[in-house]
């Protein structure tokens, strides 16, 4: 609601010519700077300046400008942090820069000041996924000693598994955004973003050794005698996937049209060796990054139509770190894509997709928008700048990767 302006009855006192000329130059100078600060509309806000002096900086300096680039997004994603869902994508992004630096900074940020095992429950399944991911990364890339990560994850995990949301509402199993007894007015559906729970289940697995884990994913996965999964039910052979359309966060079954099973299939291979995992994984990796099929630019490779590109590059680095020797046209896809970021479609964006003067990303990476998704438009807030230090640390860590493998 606007406040009404407060009515000030002018005093009857005549004002002299000295005065007039006082006001009159005050006038002046006013406008003066008005017009200055009109000229300078690139500057960033006094309290940008302020925090960005105290932001994250790396305790060495680092030679590859992938590190380093992914520093100065992290720098404004831990500003704008929130501890919900949102903030477990930088989380994942931070887990892979911590393991490519050992920097002590990003394991204070969320182990200590801001504790994973704190984070939001969310209310949708998929929130839940993305805090627990994040706290396996960092179980994983801080030794697998942290077992307080562990047990939370799985306390999340036995939450949701308990109210039903593993379900085959739909006629196959799959992870659903609320349970189909949930008296909720919204739709219940389910899509690869809840199925990340899947993934989850094959690290708690890993990291418990207890079976039932594993037996949720292979559900989601193959389905059972009565109900199909999600392999019979969108899988479409040779990498290609199809779902149901819709809006890509409401309904839509394949929001990045099938990459995000490269995650999921990734883990299955990882704890039961079987081949078939990695060869859907491999298969739709191709088919994905083939710009012939229409989902990425032809030239920067980026999404034509999607936004939320931190989980997207996440999907496809999985699949990279699975067959690197079979998908090395991934790594270096990816690394065009950012590029394409970094220096706003090479100067020639008709929208903002990295924001020079604190490193705010963009979440669509369409250097002309138009993208479908949630927050499409945002740049530097939590949810875009998070999925940016998603995609910057995790592409960084590759990056340094196969840096040090040269020398």
């Amino acid at each position: 609601m606007r406040k009404k302006k407060k009515i000030i009855e002018k005093s009857p006192t005549v004002v002299t010519n000295s005065r007039i000329v006082l006001v009159g130059l005050v006038v002046v100078i006013i406008t003066g700077v008005v017009v200055q600060m009109l000229r300078l509309p690139s500057s960033p806000p006094a309290s940008t300046k302020e925090t960005k002096e105290t932001s994250h900086t790396p305790t060495v300096g680092y030679q590859n400008k992938w590190l380093e680039r992914a520093f100065a997004v992290t720098s404004l994603f831990h500003q704008v942090y929130t501890p919900c869902w949102e903030g477990a994508y930088g989380a994942i992004g931070d887990a892979y820069l911590f393991a490519a630096t050992n920097d002590s900074s990003l394991l204070r940020f969320h182990l200590e000041e801001h504790d994973l095992r704190l984070m939001c429950t969310g209310t949708w399944v998929d929130d839940r996924a993305w805090v627990c991911l994040a706290e396996m990364y960092w179980w994983d890339f801080t030794g697998r000693k942290n077992f307080a990560l562990v047990e939370d994850t799985k306390r999340r995990y036995l939450e949701a598994r308990r109210e039903g949301r593993l379900s085959s509402h739909e006629g196959f199993w799959g992870w659903y955004n609320w349970s189909p007894t949930h008296r909720v007015n919204e739709r219940i559906f389910t899509n690869s973003n809840m199925n990340q729970m899947a993934n989850v289940a094959c690290w708690l697995f890993e990291a418990t050794g207890e079976q039932n884990f594993l037996d949720d994913a292979l559900l989601v996965w193959n389905g059972d005698k009565q109900f199909p999964g999600i392999i019979q039910t969108l899988y479409k052979g040779n990498g290609k996937w199809e779902g149901k359309p819709g809006l890509a966060a409401f309904g839509k079954q394949l929001p990045w049209e099938g990459a995000e099973y490269c995650a999921i299939g990734a883990s299955l291979f990882r704890v039961t060796k079987e081949k078939k995992y990695r060869d859907v994984v491999v298969a739709t990796a191709k088919y994905i990054t083939n710009s012939a099929n229409g989902w990425l630019d032809p030239t920067d490779y980026f999404q034509i139509t999607m936004d939320g590109n931190g989980a997207f590059v996440n999907y496809l680095l999985d699949a990279y770190a699975l067959a690197p020797e079979e998908l090395p046209d991934v790594y270096e896809k990816v690394e065009v894509m950012l590029e394409h970021v970094w220096t706003n479609h090479h100067g020639k964006a008709s929208v903002t997709l990295h924001r020079e003067y604190d490193h705010g990303i963009r979440n669509g990476w369409n250097p002309n928008g138009g993208e479908d998704g949630y927050g499409v438009d945002e740049v530097g807030t939590v949810h875009a700048q998070g999925e940016a230090a998603r995609a910057f640390g995790m592409f960084a860590y590759f990056a340094n990767k196969k840096e040090t493998e040269k020398k």
